[in-house]
Formats: structure tokens, sequence, C-alpha cells
């Protein structure tokens, strides 16, 4: 499962059609979960819906707080169509270190990558049958001060796991024609350490078509093992790769603004991001 905290949420489109001009009136908590029965929740508040403090944000009827060494995010949600349901309970995010790494993605600093814990352990309790269970996780943010498809026009992410904590890769291709490259290897107690990049190498297309490319041992091919999320103009999913010679699997994102840019894809995606301008706080 994935959790989002948004503030100013960058793929709404009731933010690109208020102008952007106030992130706090945009936001949003949006929770995925995979596999059977799986559900998409994204729904765009306004700022009465909006409390934060410096260890806890609130958006509505859910939230995430840190208490001690964990971050708790307690979700009451509804997912999309066309599996219209409630999406209830909590997640527990345990870091076993947080980093100090900022990746500046564009040379102004107007895009930021935070990798805060990228080797955490997640219990996860949904108010659904089998929606019960823990494992690997990690958290990270990004954080902006323009729209992204006004600095980039593609872009993948990858996360996977090692032996002693787990490797990420951020690539990235700007409107100007620049091109991020970055590669860090993470250990268990937060130490982090840029890495010589291994090769790109291109993977099959989603099932919307977006390219997907991924970082891999010379002469390997990745492959994905599972899908995860799947948009006109993004892709979610988990990738088997191999990096030093051990295969691993860990999750892989791919991003398109080039498709995201396209007017059409705003009036689809209200579809699936329903507007909720107004909350009371009990």
């Amino acid at each position: 499962m994935s959790v989002i905290g948004f503030i100013g949420s960058v793929f709404s489109p009731w933010y690109k059609w208020s102008g952007r001009k106030n992130p706090q009136n945009n936001v949003c908590i949006n929770v995925a979960t995979y596999g059977p029965g799986g559900r998409f929740t994204m729904t765009d508040r306004g700022t009465p819906a909006l409390r934060q403090t410096a260890s806890r944000l609130e958006v509505g009827p859910s939230s995430m707080r840190w208490i001690g060494d964990q971050l708790v995010i307690d979700i009451d949600e509804v997912s999309s169509p066309p599996l219209v349901s409630r999406v209830r309970g909590q997640i527990r995010v345990t870091p076993s270190a947080v980093t100090g790494v900022e990746l500046p993605l564009t040379p102004d600093g107007a895009h930021v990558w935070r990798p805060f814990a990228p080797k955490s352990r997640i219990e996860v309790d949904i108010d659904r049958p089998g929606w019960k269970w823990s494992g690997e996780g990690y958290f990270d943010a990004n954080f902006g001060t323009r729209a992204l498809e006004d600095d980039f026009s593609y872009w993948t992410w990858g996360r996977y796991p090692t032996a002693n904590g787990a490797t990420c890769f951020y690539d990235a291709t700007r409107l100007d024609g620049s091109e991020l490259a970055a590669g860090f290897a993470f250990e268990a107690d937060g130490t982090a350490r840029e890495i010589p990049l291994p090769p790109k190498a291109a993977m099959k297309r989603s099932l919307w078509g977006v390219k997907r490319e991924t970082r891999s041992d010379a002469g390997y091919v990745p492959t994905q093992h599972q899908n995860m999320l799947d948009a006109p103009f993004y892709s979610r999913s988990a990738v088997r790769t191999k990096l030093d010679g051990v295969e691993t699997v860990g999750v892989h994102e791919a991003l398109d603004l080039t498709r995201f840019r396209h007017p059409l894809l705003k009036p689809m995606l209200a579809v699936r991001v329903p507007r909720r301008r107004n909350w009371v706080f009990g």
C-alpha cells in the first residue's frame, strides 16, 4: 500500500484549475491499496480541512503524526469509482533511522527530494478481511515551489531493498533538456552514500503505454513483479532488478509530464479525485 499526504495536491485537477495560488486549499491524504480488492482514495479538500503542527498533519478525517519514533497514520477515506467504499484503519511506520539527505532536482532548488527513512518497518491494520500485515516500508517526501510539468518532461524513481538497507535511483529529464541522474545507497543506521550508477535498462511499457526504465546490472532485463497503479501519465509497480549481482524487488515509478500537461486529462482525473471544499473538525 501507499499513503501520500499532499499540501498543494500536485496531481489534482482542482489545484490546477485554481491557478495553484493557495496550496493549503488543495490538500489530501491519498491512500492506495494493491492486490485483490485494492482501493484508491484521493479526495481534494479545502483549507478548513487542514490542521498542522510540527509533528502532526491532519486533513479532514485522516491524519499523520509522530509518536516517539513511529509515524502513525490514521485513515478514514472513501475510495473512488468503480469500487466506492470506506477505507478505515491505521498504519504505523517505524524507521530504522532518519537520514539527513536532500537531493535538489533542479539547479535552483525549486524541487527537492527528501528520503527521510529509506528503510522502515510498516504495520497495516485496515478494517477489511486480510488487510492486516507487516513488512518492509519506507518514508520519503518531495517539496516544490513550481508545478512539476513546468520543469520536467519525464522522470523515474526506484527504491530497492538490499541486505543492509536500500538503494534509491532518481532519473529525470528537465524541460530545458538537461538530465538528472542520481543513486544512493542507504544503510540501516541512516548512513547514505552516493553510488556509481549502473546502466539504465528499458522495461515493458505500462498498460497505458507509459515508458518505463530503471537501473540494473549490465545485461539484466528488469521486469514488472506486480502492477500497483496505472494512469495515462503515471505508473507505479513492484519491479524486479539486479544490483551488484543480487536480484531485488522494489517500488518503481514512472511519470510522463508531457502527457500530464494535456488538458483532456484534467476532466478525467476529476472523476477519480473528487473535491470536498468544506470540513468541520469535531
